[in-house]
């Protein structure tokens, strides 16, 4: 588990990034950093759809809090009634989706919504897509080998 020294110096490069991204929320990790982070007490929320988490994978001991709902990817409405309902209001929020851009919306909507310590994982669980248009081998949450499980 990782030291407070360690914790504090992970929040600082995020904090870093979402200032030289301008993002509307505490900041920015990387797959390897939210890990450390989870696994000090911090919560992973994962924004993907529950058939996504189910034929894609997921992460242990993360929070579903779907961002859109399936079928459609209508926006979903109980985003934040759900998410109050699954974590504590002092909670360090890491989200985590795909490959990081339904995550950054729920980051900011959570932060504007009173959850001040919220991150968004860059790159996601799959990554972005290759050369061939494949996911998991460009970056991401199963490409830097954290745990994860099938279905």
């Amino acid at each position: 588990m990782a030291q407070d020294s360690e914790i504090a110096e992970i929040k600082r490069r995020a904090a870093e990034r979402a200032q030289e991204l301008k993002l509307p929320y505490a900041g920015a990790l990387t797959p390897a950093e939210a890990f450390a982070l989870m696994q000090a007490g911090a919560k992973l929320v994962d924004v993907r759809t529950r058939p996504e988490l189910l034929y894609v994978g997921r992460v242990p001991g993360s929070v579903l809090v779907e961002w859109q709902t399936y079928p459609g990817n209508a926006r979903n409405p109980e985003f934040l009634n759900e998410l109050s309902a699954a974590v504590a209001p002092g909670d360090t929020l890491m989200f985590l989706c795909r490959s990081g851009g339904r995550s950054h919306a729920a980051a900011a909507t959570a932060a504007q919504a009173g959850f001040p310590d919220s991150y968004n994982v860059l790159e996601g669980f799959e990554g972005d897509k290759d050369a061939e248009q494949h996911r998991n081998s460009v970056g991401g949450w199963r490409k830097a080998g954290l745990p994860w499980v099938q279905g």
